[in-house]
């Protein structure tokens, strides 16, 4: 049986020189890759107690979705600004270069409830403490994330220190 990391494709120079790039697409594509993603991501949190499952479109539907329905728990949608129909609430960020806006419905969680945030990767750790914000912006507690890929070079986890990080991969550079 293939370890997880066997199913990243890793892309040299991409996108610009002395970047690896982590391809989780090719994760996606391998249906034994799938499944020991998910299943290796939930082992990870299986002893934590939580109500809701929130992901970030779209790779956080991907791996946040299964691990919601295995457990039965709702999953919210975070969304790019504009995306969704109803009263939002809305969290901006610095990228790198630029700047992001999210959104998730405004009763889409209610105070107090304990929510996991999913993902595919962090990296610097903006877009996650900018979800982790929205979250709490509604009352809710953010009692971890788990995600299939950590760059930990980039120091993400520096950015959620006061959060639980759980990652199924830790590629120790960029």
């Amino acid at each position: 049986m293939k370890k997880l990391e066997e199913y990243v494709r890793s892309i040299p120079d991409f996108p610009e020189e002395g970047i690896i790039f982590r391809d989780v697409t090719s994760v996606l594509q391998d249906a034994e890759g799938l499944h020991l993603a998910i299943d290796t991501m939930q082992e990870l949190i299986s002893d934590l107690e939580y109500d809701v499952v929130a992901g970030p479109e779209s790779r956080g539907f991907i791996f946040g979705t299964p691990i919601a329905y295995n457990n039965r728990k709702p999953f919210v949608l975070i969304r790019k600004k504009g995306k969704l129909p109803c009263e939002t609430v809305e969290k901006s960020y610095e990228l790198e270069y630029g700047q992001a806006t999210i959104e998730m419905h405004k009763d889409s969680i209610k105070p107090g409830q304990k929510v996991l945030i999913v993902d595919d990767l962090i990296a610097t750790g903006g877009t996650t403490k900018a979800m982790i914000e929205l979250v709490e912006s509604l009352g809710g507690v953010v009692v971890g994330v788990v995600v299939l890929m950590e760059l930990a070079g980039l120091e993400g986890r520096k950015q959620i220190a006061d959060y639980r990080l759980d990652a199924a991969i830790i590629y120790p550079g960029k």
